[in-house]
């Protein structure tokens, strides 16, 4: 949970209450500079007793809004302040800076502390209450709000970012010399031997790159049906250079091709189990995509290649980052000792 920093909150809150405090005792401010306003509007008024109404109706709101940031926690960008929340607030405000009156009273009339006895300054009191109770019942939501918008203003840009670096990394895998290379020299090899299957593997080549090139920033999420269309595509390739020994298993219900998932996390998590897993003819590689209580479960046998698979670290991060800022969910990651399973919420 993140707050106001200190500095700001106090100076903010500061802000508001020596200015409320003078607003609200502007009218006597004015009659000091006016004698014969004051002798028949405010009779006795001096400088003690308005500065004590002004440093009491000061305190009133610091120590107003110190209880509802204990009470409401109003300052927490996880909290949410709903309507029936503020007002309650309200009213409680109302009822402590009645009671805080009181108290200065007491002791106006026990301890002789300066205060303005005037009728008109009497008479006020209620509406003075109200207005004070209102001001920092509206500023504590103001505040609240404005923590709010930030955090999703933060978020927004996170998100930018995580997809940048998502785009990024999908463009560096799909364009690296060695795939490149593999890619046109099935292509070269398919031109001599079946040029209709040559025009097919053009096509699907042109789909994946035009899908992992779209500059679309809108398009955070995506349908299942729409990210599986790209995964056909995707493995096409795949199976042109694998054949037989690389295999897929899909169970994916009708019901759920509707629902959203983060652009390009199916095919993520495709392109991880190729990458890091040994695919031949003595161990062929068995993917399975299967959907199953509001989630899609990618999984694989592990079969690990010898040697070390440079890896980035940023796949499966950054699917877990778009899903906890787009859903406020996470990924869920499933190792045994023979398979790897990635689990994926869908909304």
């Amino acid at each position: 949970m993140k707050y106001f920093s200190r500095n700001k909150y106090h100076l903010l809150v500061n802000a508001i209450g020596i200015t409320v405090a003078f607003t609200m005792n502007f009218p006597e401010l004015i009659a000091l500079f006016s004698p014969e306003e004051a002798n028949t509007v405010y009779p006795g008024l001096d400088w003690t007793q308005v500065g004590s109404e002004v440093l009491f109706t000061y305190l009133s709101i610091i120590i107003l809004f110190w209880l509802n940031r204990i009470i409401f926690r109003f300052n927490g960008e996880s909290i949410e302040l709903s309507t029936k929340k503020v007002f309650i607030m309200f009213f409680l405000d109302l009822l402590l800076n009645g009671i805080m009156g009181k108290c200065f009273v007491l002791l106006h009339r026990a301890y002789g502390i300066p205060a303005i006895e005037a009728s008109v300054h009497v008479y006020t009191h209620p509406l003075r209450d109200f207005l004070l109770a209102g001001i920092i019942t509206l500023s504590c939501y103001l505040m609240n709000r404005s923590l709010k918008s930030r955090k999703v203003m933060m978020e927004m840009q996170q998100l930018k970012i995580e997809n940048i670096a998502n785009q990024f990394e999908a463009l560096k895998n799909q364009l690296n010399p060695h795939m490149l290379f593999n890619s046109l020299n099935t292509l070269y090899s398919l031109i001599r031997e079946s040029p209709e299957k040559a025009q097919e593997y053009l096509n699907e080549l042109s789909k994946v790159m035009r899908y992992t090139l779209q500059k679309d920033s809108d398009s955070h999420s995506i349908s299942v049906k729409e990210e599986m269309e790209f995964v056909y595509s995707y493995i096409y390739l795949l199976k042109m250079r694998y054949e037989d020994n690389l295999t897929f298993k899909f169970e994916i219900a009708e019901s759920e091709m509707s629902k959203k998932l983060p652009k390009m996390s199916i095919q993520l998590l495709i392109e991880n189990a190729v990458k890091h897993n040994e695919i031949s003819n003595r161990h062929p590689l068995s993917i399975e995509v299967r959907t199953k209580n509001d989630s899609i479960k990618v999984s694989n046998r592990l079969q690990l290649r010898r040697g070390t698979v440079s890896s980035t670290g940023i796949g499966l991060s950054n699917l877990s980052n778009r899903y906890k800022l787009l859903y406020k969910k996470d990924i869920e990651i499933i190792e045994t000792d023979d398979t790897f399973t990635v689990v994926l919420p869908l909304i």
